[in-house]
């Protein structure tokens, strides 16, 4: 059994690359001027982190 577990996908890694991506997006939306769609995907980025630690305190 444990050896299956060697191929499953590590939700945190994923969600961290997500968020990453999230806060480069509103890095470009913020250069442009926009600070409404800025601060919406500054909310969604912090979902995010909210999932993420949500995951590490679970994990542990």
């Amino acid at each position: 059994m444990a050896m299956f577990s060697l191929f499953k996908k590590d939700p945190i890694k994923k969600l961290n690359k997500q968020y990453e991506k999230m806060m480069l997006e509103a890095r470009d939306i913020q250069r442009t001027g926009d600070l409404k769609l800025y601060a919406k995907k500054i909310a969604a980025a912090e979902e995010v982190a909210k999932k993420i630690n949500e995951l590490k305190t679970n994990k542990r």
